[in-house]
């Protein structure tokens, strides 16, 4: 009995030590900062709040059914039978002036405007988990961590938020040296900082906050999500989607969240966009209220008033209970019944933001 609760009080002590300095897991905003956003509207008794003030808390008895589902689910579908291949990268295009998307797959891209290159989530890491060779789901590719010798300089990169599978240490630490400046939501400096990041390249941003950045302009939108890397930060930090203008292109992508009104919201503010990236690719009835199904998501892209849409979110983790290629079998019969234009470039391929009319919705993933 002794010997057990010793045993105990060490796993504890291991535990407690292990989240204080694991890199990888960041760090909670300041005190400081927590008394800063105490004055915001989205901020309650110490965590942020969403617009319609969602819960997006799991039951217990959801957590229970979700750890069956897990154990017991057919796994067949949930992932792709074997390694997913990608496209080439067109590094002539990518490192051109051109206005051009690349996606790397899940929430992954890299937004060149007006000669300026953004990278969005830039996840390139192996695993959506703190512990880079367990735990998480493992990447359907191999990971894109190789590639970054070969980038341009990144101008900014924008964060919608600080899971895992959106921030990762990783990327950020490999990346690091390439990029000028961070624009993140309110509490990821804290993160990005802990990971040796200069406080005077990043910028936090609210919801509905602008900033500039050589011509082009960046606003922070909302989105009904919640965030949190660790035990006890969950709703520590803002989350979020990003709206990029420039003279002659708009840009929408919706980050990790539930359906609602903002939407409509956003359309009004900044819309038409030439495309939105809606995320509708890891849903489940237990979290409907943080994360979208394919067909809110084809209703979200025309309530922004997007004129070419991408499904993202998909086909690079196993987040869900769904087969992996679900989303985009049910989002393109629906984008048809609406009348909304979607197309589905491959892993790796990079769209010319002046040519998106020219782009079909091939159907890569049954090859």
């Amino acid at each position: 009995m002794v010997y057990s609760f010793i045993t105990l009080i060490l796993l504890t002590i291991t535990g407690v030590i292990f989240l204080a300095t694991h890199n990888p897991l960041g760090k909670s905003p300041s005190k400081e900062q927590q008394q800063a956003f105490a004055q915001l509207d989205n901020y309650k008794d110490g965590k942020f709040v969403n617009v319609s003030h969602s819960e997006t808390n799991i039951r217990f008895s959801e957590g229970l059914s979700m750890l069956r589902d897990s154990i017991f689910s057919d796994d067949t579908e949930r992932e792709p039978a074997g390694e997913l291949p990608v496209e080439p990268l067109d590094w002539d295009n990518i490192r051109s002036g051109q206005d051009s998307l690349t996606w790397f797959g899940h929430s992954t891209y890299l937004l060149s405007m007006d000669g300026k290159k953004l990278f969005i989530d830039p996840m390139l890491g192996p695993r959506a988990s703190p512990i880079s060779f367990a735990g998480g789901s493992k990447r359907y590719s191999e990971d894109w961590l190789g590639i970054i010798d070969d980038l341009p300089p990144i101008d900014a990169v924008l964060l919608t938020h600080d899971h895992y599978d959106h921030l990762d240490y990783e990327s950020i630490k490999a990346l690091e040296s390439k990029v000028a400046h961070f624009f993140v939501p309110l509490g990821v400096s804290a993160h990005l900082e802990s990971w040796g990041v200069d406080h005077e390249r990043i910028t936090e941003l609210n919801w509905w906050d602008e900033t500039q950045l050589d011509g082009l302009t960046l606003a922070l939108t909302p989105s009904k999500h919640f965030s949190g890397r660790g035990l006890f930060n969950r709703n520590s930090t803002l989350w979020g989607g990003w709206v990029v203008l420039s003279e002659d292109a708009r840009f929408y992508t919706s980050g990790d969240g539930g359906y609602d009104s903002h939407f409509k919201d956003i359309g009004e503010a900044y819309g038409p966009f030439d495309i939105a990236l809606m995320e509708g690719g890891q849903y489940n009835e237990r979290w409907e209220s943080s994360h979208m199904t394919p067909e809110q998501a084809v209703q979200a892209h025309l309530d922004v008033q997007g004129e070419t849409m991408m499904l993202v979110h998909w086909a690079a983790f196993t987040l869900a209970f769904h087969s992996w290629t679900d989303p985009v079998e049910r989002a393109l019969p629906e984008a048809e019944r609406l009348g909304a234009r979607l197309i589905t470039p491959k892993i790796g391929e990079t769209l010319s933001l002046d040519k998106l009319g020219s782009y079909s919705s091939e159907r890569w993933w049954e090859q």
